[in-house]
């Protein structure tokens, strides 16, 4: 197959998965015209057996956030990227951080570096559906999710009552965005009592640079 052809019939699709485009044509010559036009550029590889278009050959854009949910899954985006991206932390992470249900995996292809941690799946929820500038649908959490995960990552970190770590450290910001309620909420899925104690700590942080 030309890559011409086979540009025409997979142009309009964000994300090309190797196992259907080796069933195009004789499985061996297709696998090695993938190797072809990759090393040519025609062809980008996300993971091994997730491919997109080039830049220049492509008309559909996948972002960031969208290939993070496709390159490994169930996952959905969530601690340091997910609080930058809602602005309760100053720094934007370049990583593209996600929590999964799998093991835990990093990848780097040119769109970027996507790294996923691992959480038990009574905790896998508190995310919703989102749509990128192209219209291609996501997953992130709900900044208190994205915070109870984070603190549960990173549970050696803190210490209860200690209130100091969450301006000191981390650095966070914007604070009245924060529903505390639903936090405890999340934070229970993990049935982690240190957690919790974290969790509270946290609550009275935010009351506290609040005035409440």
């Amino acid at each position: 197959m030309k890559f011409q052809e086979f540009k025409a019939s997979s142009q309009t699709l964000p994300i090309l998965a190797g196992k259907d485009v080796v069933k195009l044509g004789n499985r061996q010559t297709m696998y090695n015209q993938l190797m072809h036009w990759q090393q040519k550029g025609l062809v980008v590889q996300l993971r091994r057996g997730l491919y997109t278009l080039g830049r220049t050959e492509r008309k559909i854009e996948p972002s960031e956030l969208f290939l993070a949910g496709q390159i490994y899954a169930p996952s959905y985006i969530s601690l340091e990227y997910a609080l930058g991206l809602y602005g309760f932390i100053p720094e934007m992470v370049v990583d593209v951080t996600s929590v999964t249900t799998r093991n835990p995996a990093n990848f780097q292809n040119e769109f970027g570096k996507f790294s996923y941690q691992h959480i038990k799946r009574a905790a896998f929820r508190g995310f919703r559906a989102e749509k990128d500038r192209a219209g291609l649908v996501y997953f992130i959490a709900e900044p208190e999710k994205a915070l109870a995960d984070f603190i549960y990552l990173n549970l050696p970190r803190f210490k209860a009552g200690d209130k100091e770590i969450f301006s000191r450290s981390y650095r966070f910001q914007n604070l009245d965005g924060f529903n505390l309620e639903k936090l405890t909420v999340y934070a229970a899925f993990f049935g982690n009592s240190k957690l919790n104690a974290v969790v509270r700590t946290f609550r009275e942080f935010v009351k506290e640079e609040l005035g409440l």
